[in-house]
């Protein structure tokens, strides 16, 4: 995320490549784009040329999320998604990872907060000092389960 550049050019870097004809960038195309994700992710802003560090903190985290869906992957990996943002955000970005999973989109989230892996995850790993501990399914997984296999138990 390069704070001090507008939404749209955030939203669209990593994949200028893909918004160019005869190695002309298409503008019309990635202004289409960005609109396109602010709508989809709900980015709360003035327009796609607002400067992204004067965006609250959950819809900053959007922004980085709009720039990689853009591409349409096929795995997302998420480092700590919702941390630093407040308890409303979190729920938009747990209802994206939700609909990407839904969307065939497959989502590895890590994350330091017991609640919210037990609240999102399909399946858990537990990682500690590098190495992982454990599996568990979304039926098996309680936060004493967790803790358990963190702390070498089996």
């Amino acid at each position: 995320l390069i704070v001090e550049m507008a939404v749209e050019e955030n939203i669209t870097l990593v994949g200028l490549n893909h918004y160019q004809k005869m190695k002309m960038i298409q503008f019309k195309m990635v202004r289409s784009i960005a609109h396109e994700m602010v709508k989809k992710l709900d980015i709360r802003l003035r327009n796609v040329y607002q400067v992204v560090e004067t965006l609250s903190g959950g819809n900053q985290q959007k922004v980085v999320l709009a720039k990689w869906l853009c591409l349409k992957p096929k795995v997302m990996l998420l480092d700590e998604p919702t941390r630093g943002i407040d308890v409303v955000a979190k729920e938009e970005i747990y209802r994206l990872i939700e609909r990407l999973a839904s969307q065939g989109v497959a989502t590895l989230v890590i994350s330091s907060e017991m609640q919210e892996v037990l609240g999102i995850a399909d399946r858990i790993l537990v990682v500690y000092d590098g190495e992982i501990k454990g599996e568990l399914k979304k039926e098996q997984a309680s936060e004493e389960a967790v803790i358990s296999l963190a702390t070498g138990g089996k």
